[in-house]
């Protein structure tokens, strides 16, 4: 797997795995997941949506800071332009 720098990032085969609910849909992520991450590992572009989780909303500063958990609850809005 790429990191996006050209080098290899290895998964460990022991890496542990958690259940949360992105807009309605059970999804399997890794453990530890801050929701940027997790937003990255999803595809989604971070510079044009709101996040709540657990019904809060994060602010765009915490992103790095929020830890996903176990059981957590999303909601990712892509914001869409247009006229």
């Amino acid at each position: 797997m790429s990191n996006g720098s050209g080098a290899c990032v290895m998964l460990s085969s022991s890496t542990q795995t958690i259940d949360v609910v992105v807009n309605g849909a059970s999804k399997t992520v890794r453990e530890g997941l801050s929701v940027l991450e997790l937003l990255r590992e999803l595809g989604v572009e971070p510079d044009r949506v709101a996040v709540e989780l657990n019904r809060s909303i994060v602010r765009r500063p915490q992103w790095d800071s929020a830890r996903v958990e176990a059981g957590a609850q999303l909601e990712i809005v892509q914001f869409v332009g247009g006229g």
